[in-house]
């Protein structure tokens, strides 16, 4: 995993940059001091795993994680115990309180690694051409943990800003912190196609289409004028 670590303080860089150079499957690639240098490094180079400071002048670390529109794992790591709370309602990965025990730093990495090895299995998967099962999945973090979901449950996905609330025939919606794009490139597009910015459908959950809209269920998504075309050519 390729790390950054972003910290206005030059002793926590090293601590961090220590723990990290002893980890085998961790990789630093940059050390930034501030949030606009972080954000610029990130738009030119690829990061997998931030460990983001919360304290910092001008733009503090959560103002900064939550501007990014694609979003790497990230690990907060803070003097102050009060802002765990904020941490965990815009889905870090996890949240270290310095000084920073290696103990408890392997406890988060390894937990980010798992993250992201089931990312990068389920983008495998979908990229494949293997034919679509009811085995078909992929995890999504919410609720504080991260979920497994059925392909073949998943009725329609709605956009909502820097979320996406999945609605599914099984169980009650899932929100997660997800652009729609990144979730249209995670889904097989076998199966799955975007009608509108806000809409992204099931196709073997679609009941009927018309002029403007589809029905899924008692569900009438509307359907964009640019998307209508592809809609289709996939029903066809």
């Amino acid at each position: 995993m390729k790390c950054l670590v972003v910290d206005d303080e030059p002793l926590a860089q090293q601590v961090l940059e220590d723990f990290i150079t002893r980890v085998p499957f961790l990789e630093l690639v940059g050390k930034c001091s501030g949030a606009l240098q972080a954000v610029e490094f990130i738009q030119h180079n690829p990061v997998d795993l931030i460990f983001l400071d919360i304290n910092m002048p001008v733009v503090n670390g959560i103002e900064m994680i939550t501007s990014l529109p694609v979003k790497p794992l990230f690990i907060l790591t803070t003097a102050y115990s009060e802002y765990a709370l904020q941490g965990y309602a815009i889905n870090a990965t996890d949240y270290l309180l310095k000084p920073i025990p290696f103990e408890r730093f392997m406890v988060a990495v390894n937990k980010a690694y798992e993250l992201f090895t089931l990312r990068n299995q389920s983008k495998s998967e979908d990229s494949g051409s293997q034919k679509t099962t009811e085995s078909d999945y992929i995890f999504v973090r919410a609720d504080y943990q991260t979920l497994r979901i059925n392909l073949k449950d998943i009725l329609y996905i709605e956009g909502l800003k820097d979320y996406v609330r999945i609605h599914m025939s099984t169980r009650k919606p899932v929100m997660t912190l997800q652009t729609m794009k990144n979730m249209a490139e995670l889904l097989p597009a076998r199966q799955f196609v975007r009608v509108h910015k806000s809409y992204i459908v099931n196709l073997v959950n679609i009941d009927a289409v018309e002029r403007n809209s589809i029905l899924i269920g008692d569900k009438r998504i509307p359907v964009g004028d640019g998307y209508k075309d592809e809609l289709m050519k996939r029903i066809k």
